[in-house]
């Protein structure tokens, strides 16, 4: 499994995100802040959090707008 390199997020981007228990979210990414901690959105619940708050363990899947338009379409 490839991981993918946080050097390629880019602000305001949305990724596809694996949860340890095999959901699927979209996550905004919102950038740094001053300390270096990384801040993400939940886009469905809207919920603001930085990677320090999490509990469990997830992945990033690939960002949404890299992905081909059919499987978009078929995502939604």
């Amino acid at each position: 499994m490839e991981l993918f390199p946080v050097t390629a997020l880019r602000s305001q981007a949305i990724f596809r995100i694996e949860l340890c228990s095999g959901e699927i979210r979209r996550w905004r990414y919102l950038g740094a802040d001053a300390q270096a901690q990384l801040w993400w959105r939940d886009m469905e619940s809207g919920q603001e959090f930085n990677e320090s708050s999490l509990m469990y363990a997830w992945r990033i899947l690939d960002e949404e707008s890299d992905r081909p338009m059919a499987a978009q379409e078929s995502s939604q």
